[in-house]
């Protein structure tokens, strides 16, 4: 019964945040036409989201291991609740871009516990058919979001989108209070708070400067600042960290080949996907004449084959350990990436773009729960919500590098440029696989993690 409470409440707390990641995009043209938006605010209202949430995910997976995995999994829904009442009952466009930033610090502080709280609840033999479970009902919900806010946006009112938050956040609270249990680091050590606030100050001058080079370009000043001081603060974290009694990343992590080889698969994994996951909507649209829920919906079969296989994939990894699924998953994915450079050749969907989504979505779906899983599984308890912290911010981190490349691979002619970008795609996740095999040869828990 725990177990399943411990799903439910994950399951629905991770779904709500991955919807408004992707369901705002859907609904962004009248929600801009209502408040009289300016095209830069308007990117504004999906990038506060963005920035908040992947700057502070480390710094929320730390908390959890501390304080309490429930407590700040409660902690943070309850604040990406009020801020969802706050976004849809914002009167302007300033306000909104605020509380979406709030939204961000409450989806940081629930997405790394859900994964910790999972890890804590399930043994390691079940584990991965846990994760796997929740990796394919949030893929359905991140889905069918952008789809479900156009439609509630066209029928009725965008606002509804963030309202419809507030109910499912507190069905949330309530199971997580009264069915899920409480789970901690108990050894006495003090949370790094300068390392915290070093890393996501990082994380942030990061993020605001591959924002900024999507539309100004990488050798624009303000990018080059902002990476600049990114690599400043990179650095100054190092010095941080290697000086303090309590580092918030525990040099034992940092010694793990695994964490670091998986942590480096996930980089170029999510990279790839997201670099032709972004042109692939504007080939679709300005070469196949797709209207934007058409464009949208074209990804649908890549949300069924995730939801479809992602609970076997998970128990693939608890039978037979991580090398067969990180192996074969992302080089099935590599696949598909370089299938979609027929995309821009004239034909029908079903011979020009399926191919590519069906081959792409089975090697991601294998590859999903079995990388979560070894992450997870490649620390000890004690650093689940830290690991998983990690973990959620490379991936995210990994999206906006392959958004600000894909302009420059593509030329900006994005309808054109999916060839090269869906090229790029496949080597890099081929890099990731030679990659986390190099790192994890010779490991020490190479035989704990069925020699991977």
């Amino acid at each position: 019964m725990t177990g399943r409470a411990v799903l439910g409440a994950t399951i629905l707390a991770s779904s709500m945040t991955f919807i408004d990641g992707s369901v705002v995009n859907a609904a962004l043209p009248v929600m801009r036409a209502q408040l009289g938006a300016s095209p830069s605010a308007a990117q504004w209202i999906i990038e506060s989201y963005m920035l908040f949430l992947s700057s502070l995910l480390l710094v929320g997976g730390a908390l959890g291991d501390r304080w309490g995995r429930r407590l700040v999994f409660v902690v943070g829904t309850t604040l990406f609740a009020l801020a969802s009442a706050w976004c849809g009952a914002s009167p302007n466009v300033t306000q909104l871009i605020v509380a979406r930033g709030v939204q961000g610090i409450g989806a940081a502080l629930l997405v790394p516990g859900s994964l910790a709280l999972i890890s804590a609840n399930f043994p390691e033999d079940r584990r991965g058919r846990a994760i796997g479970t929740w990796a394919a009902l949030t893929s359905i919900a991140a889905g069918i979001g952008p789809l479900f806010g156009g439609w509630l946006a066209d029928h009725y009112s965008w606002r509804w989108i963030f309202f419809l938050n507030v109910p499912l956040a507190a069905l949330v609270i309530v199971v997580s209070l009264t069915k899920v249990p409480e789970s901690r680091d108990d050894e006495s050590r003090s949370i790094d708070w300068i390392g915290a606030l070093l890393a996501t100050a990082m994380l942030a001058a990061l993020v605001i400067g591959l924002i900024d080079a999507a539309t100004a370009g990488l050798t624009a000043t303000r990018v080059l600042f902002c990476l600049t001081i990114a690599v400043c603060l990179l650095l100054a974290l190092i010095v941080v960290e290697r000086a303090s009694r309590h580092p918030m990343i525990p040099p034992a992590i940092l010694r793990s080949r695994t964490f670091i080889g998986v942590n480096l698969l996930t980089l170029c994994l999510y990279a790839a996907l997201g670099a032709t996951t972004f042109v692939l909507p504007f080939t679709l649209i300005q070469l196949y004449r797709y209207s934007i829920v058409q464009a949208t919906a074209a990804m649908l079969p890549f949300v069924a084959v995730m939801a479809l296989l992602s609970r076997w994939a998970g128990w693939l990894r608890d039978r037979y350990g991580p090398r067969l699924p990180l192996s074969l998953g992302p080089t099935i994915a590599a696949a598909g990436f370089a299938l979609f450079g027929r995309a821009v050749r004239p034909g029908p969907y079903w011979s020009n773009v399926l191919p590519a989504v069906l081959t792409t979505s089975i090697g991601v779906a294998i590859s999903v729960a079995p990388l979560t899983t070894t992450v997870m599984s490649a620390v000890s308890e004690a650093h689940a919500g830290l690991a998983s912290g990690i973990n959620n911010a490379t991936s995210r981190v990994a999206m906006l590098i392959a958004v600000a490349f894909a302009g420059i691979l593509s030329g900006n002619a994005f309808a054109t440029g999916l060839a090269t970008v869906s090229r790029v795609s496949a080597v890099v996740c081929l890099v990731g696989v030679a990659g986390v095999l190099i790192l994890v040869r010779n490991s020490a828990v190479r035989s704990r993690l069925g020699g991977l």
